[in-house]
């Protein structure tokens, strides 16, 4: 009997703590419930030398459904078309003289912690990615030892001349670079649920109206969608 009022007493009094540790909790400015509150941002990084063009306008696609998903969804378009990233820093190698680096005015973007999810975007060529995506992954290194990528949510979206020509290879590559950064890759949500957003420019070619490939518009919404949710999972996860 001694043992059971024993156990009573302890569940009354771990209950009592709970109950203050839940209104301390509510009433303090740093609590859980302020930091659900908090802005959750997604980028979207289009690696496509045409600005403005077929892989844009799909970002652009992807980043709307990830906005929808609720107004704590924050999102912002960067498009590397027209930067200087040479590759080569990446290995070391010094810049010619005169030669210009865009990359470090994009780093801060990349590694602030408001930061929680980014989506590449690129278009195909010759059955992988971009130069420019590939240079652009290559520079990530700078952010590979201190883990600043480290689960944040990443997304790949690829658009390409036909529905065979490798979108999926291209995509599975790209993710190949943001699971080295230890980010958590997903893909594109249901009904579609593969590995991303695969876009067919059609018979348009390198001005097509890519919001015409309906299947393809699917995949980059529910993209975007499972990014920003799997955003709000970790942001809720984090302060629980």
């Amino acid at each position: 009997m001694a043992a059971d009022v024993t156990r009573r007493e302890f569940l009354g009094k771990a209950s009592a703590v709970a109950a203050v540790s839940t209104g301390a909790a509510a009433l303090t400015p740093g609590s859980a419930a302020a930091a659900e509150s908090k802005p959750v941002k997604i980028l979207g990084v289009c690696c496509s030398p045409r600005k403005g063009k077929t892989t844009a306008t799909a970002m652009q696609v992807c980043l709307d459904a990830a906005q929808a998903v609720s107004p704590r969804i924050e999102v912002e378009l960067i498009e590397l078309a027209g930067l200087k990233i040479p590759g080569e820093v990446a290995a070391g190698l010094p810049l010619e003289e005169g030669q210009k680096d865009d990359f470090p005015q994009l780093a801060p973007k990349l590694s602030d912690p408001k930061v929680a999810g980014i989506i590449i975007g690129t278009p195909v060529y010759f059955g992988n990615m971009s130069y420019l995506c590939k240079a652009f992954l290559d520079r990530c290194i700078v952010f590979h030892k201190p883990h600043t990528l480290q689960n944040k949510v990443a997304g790949v979206l690829a658009v390409g001349g036909g529905r065979n020509c490798g979108l999926e290879l291209t995509i599975r590559s790209v993710q190949v670079s943001l699971m080295s950064q230890q980010m958590i890759v997903v893909g594109d949500a249901p009904p579609t649920g593969h590995w991303g957003g695969t876009v067919w420019a059609g018979a348009g070619g390198k001005d097509a109206d890519v919001t015409a490939d309906k299947d393809g518009m699917a995949t980059v919404s529910n993209l975007g969608r499972r990014v920003a949710e799997m955003a709000l999972l970790l942001a809720r996860a984090a302060v629980s």
